[in-house]
């Protein structure tokens, strides 16, 4: 075998053992509680709908690959219809771990119709040393609609002494409300990762950070986020602009982030999933 087919067979190989998943699920409002309209689920993604009291439904994500690795490729779609409300978890935080080339792809896309509520609440996601992650989500709020938006993530398990040293992350938000662009922000780290984290201007050694973003919302719901401040381990600010508010933690201490963010959630937003405090 010439030294290009062996190139191209390790190539196809690699691919072939590469984790795909895919998640499409909408749901209605129908005699007063959240219901599935459709679903459909690929490779090692998979989700379910628990059985709640209340009209708020539960959806859990589930990657039955047991993490996320360099190649694997995920599309996750969430449609909250008119008047539905459905809160989007998943059921334990997610790894990325070391990619030897190709990077680790998530898209995610969710939207909410007019009278709808989506709350998409993940647990982290925690990348460990080498990982390269590309995430992009797509959000549309029709006007009449609203959204929870949470994402952490967390750079290596300081229990575990772990510490991210090399990879690259890119996360790509786009979020507009009712056909209008509202928020655009994309964080782009490589290369040196822990000295890159280590500067003053950056994250000043931080080893977490997390986004929450609430629409529709005005400056007195970023006064109540700031309001859960006092005592914060984690530096931490909150802004509102284009009728959404935004809130952002940056700690060295992933636990003691992961209750900060469980604190300003259950301010402004109402009680969680019994997933994220069990």
């Amino acid at each position: 075998m010439s030294p290009a087919s062996a190139a191209i067979d390790t190539a196809s190989i690699f691919a072939r053992n590469r984790a795909r998943g895919l998640i499409d699920l909408s749901v209605i409002e129908r005699d007063g509680r959240t219901r599935r309209r459709r679903l459909v689920e690929e490779g090692s993604l998979r989700i379910r709908l628990p059985d709640v009291s209340g009209v708020e439904s539960e959806a859990v994500i589930l990657n039955t690959a047991g993490g996320i690795a360099g190649g694997d490729d995920f599309s996750i779609a969430i449609d909250a219809g008119q008047s539905a409300q459905l809160a989007v978890i998943s059921a334990a935080a997610e790894k990325v771990y070391r990619a030897m080339e190709e990077p680790s792809r998530i898209a995610v896309r969710l939207s909410a119709a007019k009278g709808a509520l989506l709350r998409w609440l993940p647990q982290e996601t925690i990348l460990f040393d080498g990982a390269r992650l590309h995430r992009s989500i797509e959000v549309d709020v029709a006007e009449g609609g609203a959204l929870v938006m949470a994402e952490s993530t967390v750079f290596g398990r300081s229990a575990m002494d772990e510490t991210v040293r090399s990879g690259a992350l890119v996360d790509r938000w786009r979020i507009r409300c009712g056909g209008k662009l509202v928020f655009a922000d994309t964080l782009r780290i490589g290369g040196d990762i822990a000295a890159l984290l280590a500067r003053p201007a950056a994250a000043a050694g931080a080893a977490a950070v997390a986004t929450v973003v609430i629409a529709p919302a005005d400056e007195a719901t970023a006064e109540k986020a700031r309001a859960c401040f006092s005592g914060f381990v984690s530096e931490a600010g909150a802004s509102a602009w284009n009728g959404i508010a935004v809130i952002r933690l940056c700690g060295k201490d992933a636990a003691a982030l992961r209750r900060e963010l469980i604190s300003i959630l259950n301010h402004l937003c109402g009680a969680l999933p019994r997933l994220w405090t069990n």
